[in-house]
């Protein structure tokens, strides 16, 4: 019976599992980007290098370098969160 039942209902949950499927996916391709430590140390690295071009004021590293190490701060929880799970 589970099997005929699977095939009958195959037309509706074939598209709903596709699209779940694609879902996760994303859901995956986002939190790699989002939670990348090494794009956030590039970040923190271009400003010092601005700073030292002289294109930035200090006030406005300090702003950055703040925010930025907050964002690392950030990403080591959510993956020693993750790691835990």
């Amino acid at each position: 019976m589970g099997i005929l039942t699977d095939l009958l209902l195959l037309p509706v949950t074939a598209p709903i599992n596709g699209t779940i499927w694609i879902a996760e996916k994303l859901l995956e391709q986002a939190e790699g980007e989002i939670y990348d430590e090494g794009k956030v140390r590039g970040q923190l690295m271009e400003m010092e290098l601005k700073l030292d071009l002289g294109e930035i004021t200090e006030d406005e590293y300090m702003e950055a370098e703040d925010y930025l190490l907050a964002r690392i701060k950030e990403i080591r929880e959510y993956n020693a969160s993750k790691a835990q799970q």
